[in-house]
């Protein structure tokens, strides 16, 4: 395995947690929109939320999924034929949240309340597939020698698979609430945190669910025990430090740890799977690995110059973005009508 290789593995990692922690909010965000709000104007309060950042943070889904392709097109090829329906649904999630943000701005009023469902169905849609399609990877998926995926309903859609999708839907409905928390002022900003309060509760138990599945469900304990245990533990860490933050009123700590809960997922996911990038269930010899599954050391090589040049650019216009929406969105009254 070359240097070039795992860094590149290794990128990919850091792209999708950046995905997660960013995006993930913005989920929570959406799905919060018919969950938690009482009026039309919380629904705007909290959608103001999000507003100038939703679509950037969807930058880092393309631009993981760019480089995917462009440095391991085995793999790409593997996961995007044999989750094909998987992905389509992911698709669709991410087309009618999109347009729900622009329709929901601009129809009248009556048509409102359609497009706020679409915003949360949509928000619901994508991190559940996302678990899906991730937990039933490690879990393994008959790949046969040629690298093609034979795959029948029970092998996405499964009790380990459902509770990852679940829990992936769960994360990014606090780390949205959390969001939320930190950037709205009023009533919506206390409900939020009460909300926070009661399902980390709930996620205590969907972390243990989800731990013992992984046990008898992979092989990432005999394989890599300290640093699956070491993760798992990180997680449970995590989600008591957002938790303890958020009874303490710390929204920033709370944001960050929810945050950070994504990227620890992300790297028990990927170092599970190292040196493999495909698991699968009917031959360890048919795995795909980082080794026989990347582009040519050239192309690698090429790509590495290319994010050097251009990542520091992306962060800072990333950073800027942020800094200048740092603002908390006020909450609007309900005018009363007479």
């Amino acid at each position: 395995m070359s240097g070039l290789q795992l860094l590149w593995f290794i990128l990919i990692a850091v792209l999708f947690s950046g995905f997660f922690f960013l995006e993930g909010f913005d989920f929570g965000v959406g799905m919060a929109v018919q969950s938690l709000t009482h009026n039309e104007n919380e629904k705007d309060q909290i959608v103001a939320t999000i507003g100038p950042v939703w679509d950037g943070n969807e930058v880092w889904l393309i631009t993981a999924g760019g480089a995917l392709f462009a440095s391991y097109p085995f793999w790409y090829a593997t996961l995007f034929s044999g989750y094909y329906l998987i992905l389509l649904m992911i698709l669709t999630g991410l087309i009618i949240r999109g347009v729900s943000f622009e329709f929901r701005k601009n129809v009248p009023a009556k048509q409102k309340q359609f497009w706020n469902w679409t915003l949360s169905i949509g928000s619901l849609i994508v991190p559940f597939f996302f678990g899906v399609m991730f937990i039933s990877m490690i879990k393994g998926m008959p790949i046969d020698a040629h690298g093609d995926m034979s795959a029948t309903f029970g092998d996405y859609i499964n009790l380990f698979s459902l509770v990852g999708g679940i829990a992936v839907v769960l994360l990014s409905y606090l780390h949205g609430l959390n969001y939320i928390a930190l950037k709205t002022t009023g009533p919506i900003r206390n409900r939020a945190k009460n909300y926070a309060k009661f399902l980390y509760g709930v996620l205590y138990l969907g972390l243990v669910a989800f731990a013992v599945l992984m046990y008898f469900n992979t092989d990432f304990f005999e394989l890599h025990f300290a640093t699956t245990l070491g993760l798992l533990i990180l997680i449970v860490v995590l989600t008591i430090v957002a938790n303890i933050a958020v009874m303490k009123d710390a929204e920033i700590t709370t944001f960050v740890a929810s945050g950070a809960t994504f990227v620890a997922l992300v790297a028990l996911i990927f170092t599970g799977m190292f040196p493999r990038v495909m698991i699968s269930s009917i031959n360890s010899k048919y795995d795909l690995l980082i080794t026989n599954s990347s582009s040519s050391p050239y192309t690698l090589k090429i790509m590495s110059y290319v994010a050097i040049t251009f990542l520091p650019l992306v962060l800072a216009y990333f950073a800027w973005t942020y800094y200048i929406f740092r603002r908390r969105v006020k909450h609007a009254p309900v005018m009363e009508t007479k």
